[in-house]
């Protein structure tokens, strides 16, 4: 049967990346983008634009392409989220609760992004396990434990095949930051690159969970290509790869870089930061369906550093 997948929030960090693999995958004709306002220069597939709380204009979606999988990926990150709280809320729950609904309808498998924010401060901060307490101090977070609890709900009443992952900082050199409290660490290749020094809005000893964007892709393939009684988890599963703090990697890049000059300005942000774990434990993904990251620290650096420059000139 030929596979016809949706993604939401298509242009986005995540999306960006995952877009152009899945149209690799199943062909331009047989992948949908749904973007909202911005739509980028280099995007060449089929696109339809909308809302992804509309309830009306996305059963017209569904009806129109009988979409076999959905990559929910629309979401309000953290730092925007703490000024935005009522957006937040309608966009990552109301917009999930309404793709759960199709999902369930057209029997389509559903994935959707989660991420540490759901910790909060009163889970372990290291080796956080993948059943923990979850009571978050961001919108954003809170957001994200209702959306698991959503996702659990549906499979565990419905049957739905809904899988997810609770992503760990991304850094990518395709797309510019978003608006998330791990931002710091895709701003420092840039300033690095482009004026030499970078004012850091965490403090340097600063430690939490990492992923290097390449990693991050894969493993969401991974998972939805895996067997579905393989799948043991139906909240989100711990996804991992590396911690570092940010004057670790301030120091990664000066290798690179070396008069490269950083200081350190914590702003509102640092509250989130520290509401976060330090290091995942991601057993359960590698042990259900075969995770493993590829990228560390130095690695990604230098790929960071080599695109990054071709990119900006």
């Amino acid at each position: 049967m030929t596979e016809k997948v949706l993604v939401t929030g298509p242009f986005g960090q995540i999306g960006s990346e995952l877009l152009p693999e899945l149209q690799n995958r199943y062909g331009e004709e047989n992948v949908v983008a749904l973007g909202h306002r911005h739509i980028p220069d280099w995007y060449d597939g089929i696109l339809e634009q909308g809302d992804v709380r509309e309830k009306e204009f996305m059963t017209e979606l569904f009806e129109k392409y009988e979409f076999t999988q959905v990559y929910h990926l629309a979401s309000l990150l953290s730092a925007v989220g703490e000024k935005r709280p009522h957006l937040a809320w309608t966009v990552n729950v109301k917009g999930l609760k309404v793709m759960l609904d199709l999902a369930k309808e057209w029997d389509s498998k559903l994935f959707w992004a989660s991420s540490i924010a759901v910790f909060g401060p009163t889970s372990p901060l290291d080796n956080t396990p993948q059943h923990t307490i979850l009571e978050p101090v961001t919108m954003y977070g809170v957001t994200k434990v209702s959306g698991e609890l959503l996702c659990q709900y549906y499979h565990e009443r419905y049957g739905l095949d809904v899988r997810s992952i609770r992503y760990p900082g991304l850094i990518s050199w395709k797309e510019e930051p978003g608006g998330g409290t791990t931002d710091y660490a895709v701003e420092i290749f840039y300033k690095a690159i482009e004026e030499g020094e970078y004012t850091c809005f965490v403090k340097e000893d600063t430690k939490l969970p990492m992923m290097y964007m390449e990693d991050a892709i894969r493993g969401t393939l991974m998972l939805m290509d895996a067997d579905e009684e393989d799948i043991d988890v139906r909240t989100s599963y711990n996804h991992s790869a590396l911690s570092f703090t940010a004057k670790e990697l301030e120091e990664e890049i000066k290798k690179h870089i070396p008069d490269f000059e950083v200081s350190y300005e914590p702003d509102e942000r640092q509250k989130t930061a520290d509401s976060w774990p330090n290091t995942i434990d991601d057993s359960a993904a590698r042990e259900d369906w075969g995770w493993e990251h590829e990228y560390d620290l130095e690695r990604m650096t230098e790929v960071m550093l080599k695109n990054l420059r071709e990119k900006l000139g």
